[in-house]
């Protein structure tokens, strides 16, 4: 079987070539330039980064991106989905004023910004997974699946439940609607937090099952009539109702390898990462660590596990940065420079799990050549 190419340039600039030339010059030698752009709608799923995290990627690179999609006649939008946990982007307002806070906007970036799963999180679209064995159908956001090209640009860091984030995460993760994403860390069904329900009835009222009561002022949900929608969660204006993320973590891999799977499958798609930053943990946190390995570089592909598989490998070639979370362990007698530094950030965490599965679902291949340019 022939080797998915993934095509890579370090940071190092020149009088005469910044990073976003450079990364232009990556896009066009990786192929980018080969789709058919012309008159179409082109999302750029990408994270805009929860308010207080630093770590996420500078609106500079999203307008490089975007400038390329025009460049070749396309309608490119930024997008993502809602968040499952509170914070600053569970709806598309608070999501929206999060992105303008970090620097995104159609002025810094060429391109407006479309949140994925609508106001509320719960505008998605049901889209079969082909081979899937734990998702049948997968909860994607509506405009991301509106889209005529999909292109993937992700911050390459670690993380706490899936080992590390990258290009599957960014896009089984990130484009799922908030039902979507309950679906993927959630073995079960939604639950209250009584001590912040004021028994106001607005979850009642968007079950379509009956699940959701009202007694002495407080929501009870019957997990019988349950079936897990996530719409509750949405609809609560207390944050009272939440995911419980009891699913393993092996198997919230192997269920993010099939929501991505059901984002690409069918259309044109690209894929780009930036391994910059490497924080221990997920943008997503309203902070951010220090960076546990120097920055490396830019890697781009057509195949997002074999992208995902190079940006593993080229964070496991660099040295531990001795002022992280993992620094006490360089210079130990534990063979710090041949660990995984994904996990000993996250020892509980197993990342091939979701590559592993990627690749047995016909999502792309773990073999790869890397071409640097």
């Amino acid at each position: 079987m022939e080797k998915s190419k993934v095509y890579f340039t370090d940071f190092r600039t020149t009088l005469t070539e910044n990073l976003q030339q450079k990364l232009w010059r990556l896009l066009a030698s990786a192929g980018m330039g080969e789709i058919d752009f012309d008159k179409k709608f082109v999302a750029i799923k990408l994270h805009f980064g929860e308010p207080g995290n630093l770590a996420f990627l500078r609106p500079n690179w999203a307008k490089t991106v975007a400038d390329f999609v025009k460049e070749m006649g396309g309608k490119p939008f930024l997008t993502d989905c809602n968040t499952l946990y509170v914070g600053g982007r569970k709806n598309a307002i608070d999501h929206m004023d999060s992105a303008y806070l970090n620097g995104f906007s159609p002025f810094s970036t060429g391109c407006q910004i479309i949140i994925g799963d609508g106001l509320k999180g719960d505008d998605d679209v049901a889209v079969p997974v082909e081979g899937g064995e734990y998702i049948a159908e997968a909860k994607i956001g509506r405009a991301v699946m509106d889209a005529d090209v999909f292109i993937s640009l992700t911050h390459f860091k670690g993380h706490e439940n899936a080992g590390f984030g990258g290009c599957l995460k960014n896009i089984g993760m990130g484009c799922g609607s908030r039902a979507g994403k309950m679906e993927q860390h959630n073995a079960g069904k939604p639950s209250v937090t009584h001590e912040k329900c004021v028994g106001c009835s607005m979850c009642t009222k968007v079950c379509a099952h009956g699940a959701l009561t009202i007694e002495n002022h407080k929501a009870s949900i019957d997990h019988n009539r349950c079936v897990g929608c996530g719409r509750c969660i949405a609809m609560c204006p207390q944050d009272a109702i939440g995911c419980d993320y009891d699913e393993s973590n092996d198997i919230l891999n192997y269920k993010i390898a099939e929501y991505t799977k059901a984002v690409v499958d069918g259309r044109p798609c690209f894929h780009i990462s930036l391994v910059v930053d490497v924080s221990p943990n997920c943008d997503c946190h309203a902070e951010n660590d220090v960076p546990i390995v120097p920055d490396v570089g830019m890697f781009a592909s057509f195949d997002p596990v074999a992208l995902d598989q190079a940006c593993v490998d080229a964070v496991n070639a660099m040295p531990v940065n001795p002022a992280s979370s993992i620094g006490k362990y360089a210079g130990s007698s534990c063979d710090c420079e041949n660990a995984d530094r994904f996990h000993l950030s996250h020892p509980d965490t197993n990342w091939e799990a979701a590559l592993i599965h990627g690749e047995k679902i016909g999502l792309g291949s773990r073999t790869y050549e890397l071409i640097r340019i």
